[in-house]
């Protein structure tokens, strides 16, 4: 779901990016990425325009977001504008990192069939383990 936005830059109108999150199995809302990648002049405007009347001073965020990753550039707090997570955003994303932030977020549209108390990270599966081996068997002496 989104969060927030960040200012644009160059000649990017409206706004940078979107702030992500979703909740956690005790109801805390985790920061989890930003998504810029996707979004065409009409879509931001629309957004900006959705955003707006959203606008709160105070970060919803449990915990704030890291200031910088390996991936993309560091998150600059003074030019965040946090919003209610109410808008849940249609993403693509090719994993999620050992920060438990996505990478390579491409944002596909908002979602108005999901409210966003539903936006929920998916359980990772666990690494498949070592398959065990059955016991071997002893070998019996061959009969001479």
């Amino acid at each position: 779901m989104v969060v927030g936005w960040t200012d644009p830059e160059g000649s990017r109108p409206w706004l940078g990016a979107l702030l992500l999150a979703y909740y956690d199995p005790d109801n805390r809302l985790i920061y989890a990425g930003r998504a810029g990648t996707g979004i065409d002049h009409a879509e931001l405007e629309r957004l900006w325009r959705r955003l707006q009347p959203l606008a709160i001073s105070q970060m919803p965020l449990d915990v704030p977001p890291p200031r910088d990753s390996r991936f993309g550039s560091p998150l600059t707090l003074s030019r965040v504008h946090w919003v209610r997570p109410e808008l849940v955003a249609e993403l693509k994303f090719l994993s999620w990192t050992e920060d438990n932030l996505l990478r390579q977020v491409v944002y596909e549209g908002l979602r108005e069939d999901k409210p966003a108390a539903d936006v929920r990270r998916a359980v990772p599966y666990p690494k498949p383990t070592e398959p065990t081996r059955p016991a071997s068997r002893a070998k019996r002496p061959r009969p001479s």
